[in-house]
This record gives C-alpha cells, structure tokens and sequence, in this order.
C-alpha cells in the first residue's frame, strides 16, 4: 500500500483553512489517491492467480471466448499457375491468317486461329474428332459431343442431343455456320474446329501468320488456377487429397484451396559438392496441386510465388482467445482478465494450445461468452 505524507500547516481549529489552500489540499490527497489505486489494478492484471475481483478502471475493450475448431497449418512455397496444358494443331490444308494474343482466354464458339480467312472455333469436349459430320453416318460419341456444344451455343430447338446425326443437327450445323460467317452446308470436317475439355488460355504462339497449316499453332493452359508445391517428403503426411488449405497470394491476399494431385514420383534434393551423402535423398520432395476455390485476388499471376498453409494438426470444439488477450508471468504462466457483466474483473490461469492465425485454443475455468479483456489496437 503506498503511503503520501503531505504537510499542512497548523491552524486554529475553530477557523477552517482558507480556500485555495483547501482545494491545494485536496488536489494532492486525490492525485496519491489516484496512483494508489493505479498500483493496485497494475498488481491485480499482472498478479496471474488472484480471484478476489476488483472493478476495472482500465477501460480497456473485451472480447468474447468462443468454442470452435483450431488448425495447426505448415507452410510451404509454392507457384501460383494455370492448370494443364494442351497443344492446338492446325489441321488440313491452307495458311494461318489470324491469330490470338499470349494471355487471351478463349471460350466456346470463340476463335482459336484463322485459316484461309476463316474462323476455327473452340468446341468442348473429350473425345477428338475424326471424321466428317453429315446425315447418313453412324452413331457416336463425337456425334453426342457435337450436339452438346450447338445446344449450349444456343442452336437447335428441334435437335435432340443424343448420338444420332439426324436433319435437324444438319439445320442447327447450318445456323452456327452461318453465324460464324462460313459457308452453310450442314456437314463439319474435324479440322474445322478445336476440340479441348474447357475454356483455354494462350500461353504461347508456335507460329507466325502466314505459316502453313498442319503443325503446331499454339500452347494453352486451362483457366483453372492452381498452385504447385514441391512438399518435402518428410512432411507429406500433411498432404490428404481433397483437404482444404490456405493460400497466401502475391499481395498478401489469403484464400482457400483443396489438394487435387499428389504426386507419386519423388525428385532428389538440391546438392553441390559439399553436400553430405543422402542429403538429396533426405531433400526429396513430391509435387502436390491445390485448386484455388476462388481465383480473386490471383489476377492473371503466372509463376507467381505463393505459400500454401497444409493442415498439421487440428483440434474441434475448443475454446479460444485472441492471442493479445494473454498475459505472461515471470515464472512463464499465462493467464486471461475476465470482465464480469457488473464489471468487475478477476485473472483466471489458463493452459494454452494450438494457435490459428491470432488466435490461441486456451483451457481453464472459463465458458463459451465469456467477455476478456484486450488491448487496444
């Protein structure tokens, strides 16, 4: 307890001291008063073990304990991308007269390239085509992927998508063709369009206008967006295909991504000539491919650096703190200030975790609402 001695001057007791001097007097006994019950509260928060509650002059703001699920993540660099690649090839005969630009996204019914003056539009599908497209063929695949794709271009109200090229496939040919500015004639030579899973993404030009057709055109990529991670071996367990993670984007962006290859096929480490025997064996890694859930914040990044957060531990239906909301002792305690709804406020000792991000699992005598105190940002 801190002791003030302030002198006041002896007086007659029957005469009260004069104002000013009074108002001197009081100032003082209120400003020791004042760091009294400073040191107090001070020795309170940092006491780590007092349950004898004391109303908190700190005005300092408080948050809710909560129940919820704590993940342990580890870190890895990894390279921020586009998923797949495919080779266009320019079939036929005739000369390129058009081309797309590197980083252009290409769609169904878009243009791939031009040749001889006339479009070749994307298709989508998994199955190349091989044959020509007219009434009278047999049925097939090739046929039913056709037809998939005129329907979703909007062509053919009186087609039925099945495998079977029938007349109204020929007249809905006929109204995509014509559209497309090309000659109207219900029948498709497989080297009339490009066939690919999806949408693509121009990664590289393999030709200049003017070239011969019947090689490569150009490279793409899907628009799928992806980061690629060499994991090291030893730490592999945290690899589960499908599991979610976070990713860190350039920018300091964060979203979320799952696992969707893990590679098989491990690749030797880094070594030089001072590397010790088994060194490239104990650095080995395996490639492993997350999906981006949303491709925000990515932009049109490719071969960007990025860090995956793989899961490594996770606990479920624990409590949590902000990780600011501890306090440490000398003897390497930690505790929490809980504020009651009078607003009193008592330490209460806690164990810790696993942190998440800036928060901390904690155990202790708390509940779920309960109110700690933080400090301010």
């Amino acid at each position: 307890m801190l002791e003030s001695k302030v002198d006041v001057p002896v007086r007659d007791e029957a005469s009260p001291p004069p104002r000013r001097r009074r108002r001197r007097l009081w100032a003082l006994l209120g400003g020791t008063a004042a760091l009294a019950i400073g040191a107090a509260g001070a020795a309170l928060a940092l006491g780590g073990g007092s349950d004898t509650p004391a109303r908190s002059a700190s005005g300092l703001p408080t948050v809710a304990v909560v129940r919820t699920t704590m993940v342990r993540t580890s870190d890895v660099d990894g390279t921020l991308g586009f998923a797949d690649t495919y080779t266009v090839l320019a079939g036929g005969k005739g000369r390129v007269t058009w081309l797309p630009r590197t980083g252009d996204v290409i769609e169904r019914g878009e243009r791939v390239y031009g040749l001889d003056g006339e479009k070749v539009p994307l298709v989508y599908g998994d199955t190349p085509f091989w044959r020509t497209f007219q009434q009278g063929m047999t049925k097939g695949k090739d046929v039913l992927e056709l037809e998939r794709n005129l329907d979703k271009l909007g062509y053919g109200d009186d087609m039925t998508v099945d495998r079977s090229f029938t007349w109204a496939t020929a007249e809905a040919l006929r109204d995509w063709q014509d559209d497309l500015g090309l000659p109207e004639t219900g029948e498709l030579d497989p080297d009339a369009v490009v066939v690919q899973p999806g949408a693509i993404r121009v990664t590289k030009l393999s030709v200049v206008l003017g070239a011969p057709a019947g090689g490569s055109v150009l490279t793409a990529s899907s628009i799928r967006r992806v980061v690629t991670v060499n994991l090291p071996v030893s730490r592999q367990e945290v690899a589960v295909r499908g599991a979610k993670v976070r990713v860190t984007l350039p920018g300091g962006k964060t979203t979320t991504g799952r696992i969707t290859t893990i590679g098989t096929t491990a690749t030797a480490g880094t070594t030089n000539a001072q590397s010790q025997t088994g060194q490239g064996t104990e650095n080995a890694t395996i490639p492993v491919t997350i999906t981006l859930d949303k491709a925000g914040g990515a932009a049109d990044f490719d071969g960007a650096p990025a860090t995956v957060g793989f899961t490594s531990t996770e606990h479920k239906n624990v409590l949590a703190v902000p990780i600011n909301a501890l306090m440490a002792s000398a003897e390497g305690a930690y505790s929490v200030t809980v504020v009651d709804a009078s607003g009193t406020v008592h330490s209460v000792p806690v164990k810790l975790g696993i942190y998440d991000g800036d928060r901390v699992e904690v155990s202790g005598d708390l509940q779920p609402g309960m109110k700690v105190q933080v400090p301010k940002s």
